[in-house]
């Protein structure tokens, strides 16, 4: 099959290495331009980017470039709202790692771990000028476990839709779109605000964010901190490492060797 790949993210490439592998031939692969990166801001392409240019595949940037009719576009993680040029050259399918039509949009892994939730779903599905609204054509669920992160999830979102789209790319007859149902839900992009821990809030729900968002940003003792990682132990949330501003990761028995004091103050 011919098909043309988009796709930013670095869990979309497993995926798209097994597109590649099981034979299909790829015109052509579109991604976000390259973006400053580090304290240096050196100009960096995207994780797919690089797995394209290693591959010797066509690679681009801008949208507005397209001008292929393939047999099927295939987008996941893209970051680019698709218009005609490209929805109506061919049929285009998505990879969208929720069960549809709850968590719409552009964070469903990090909402659903933030809410708490210990299931979701990877969906295949059209793409349609509405917002994750298109038919389905499978989904499949996965656990999510009490110590998963967004990064943890990701990785089993790639595997999953990688055997997905193997699956479905070697007959789509076989898997016809089945049109949605029940109330859409959406989830909207996370800042550094978000990062900002509540001790008011219970111990679960910290956890949560901060499994969720990467980490959470407070003071404690009077020092901004970044807490990296945290378990919950009879209900009661443990740091197990954190990262003073300007330095670097520590775990937590050392943060607290460091303080000379027994009297730990959070939020303060």
């Amino acid at each position: 099959m011919k098909l043309v790949l988009m796709g930013t993210n670095a869990f979309v490439v497993p995926i798209f290495e097994a597109i590649k592998t099981a034979g299909h031939e790829i015109l052509a692969v579109f991604t976000r331009a390259p973006k400053p990166v580090g304290r240096k801001q050196i100009l960096t392409p995207s994780p797919v980017h690089i797995w394209a240019e290693k591959n010797g595949l066509t690679v681009y940037t801008n949208i507005n470039e397209y001008n292929y009719s393939p047999d099927m576009v295939v987008v996941i993680s893209y970051g680019v709202i698709l218009r005609d040029n490209v929805l109506s050259s061919a049929p285009v399918v998505n990879i969208h790692p929720s069960d549809l039509p709850k968590y719409r949009g552009a964070s469903p892994i990090r909402t659903a771990i933030y809410n708490g939730d210990k299931k979701s779903a990877v969906c295949l599905m059209d793409v349609t000028p509405e917002l994750d609204a298109g038919d389905v054509h499978m989904c499949r669920e996965f656990e999510i476990g009490i110590d998963d992160t967004n990064d943890t999830i990701e990785e089993r979102v790639s595997q999953i839709g990688a055997d997905m789209l193997i699956e479905y790319l070697k007959n789509p007859s076989a898997f016809p779109g089945v049109p949605q149902t029940g109330d859409a839900t959406y989830t909207r992009k996370w800042t550094g605000a978000d990062e900002m821990i509540d001790w008011s809030r219970g111990a679960n729900d910290i956890h949560n964010q901060i499994r969720a968002l990467g980490c959470g940003r407070t003071k404690i003792n009077g020092i901004d901190v970044k807490i990296l990682t945290t378990k919950l132990n009879n209900d009661k949330l443990e740091i197990l490492q954190l990262q003073p501003a300007g330095k670097k990761p520590m775990e937590w028995k050392s943060f607290l060797n460091g303080l000379h004091t027994t009297e730990i103050k959070y939020g303060e």
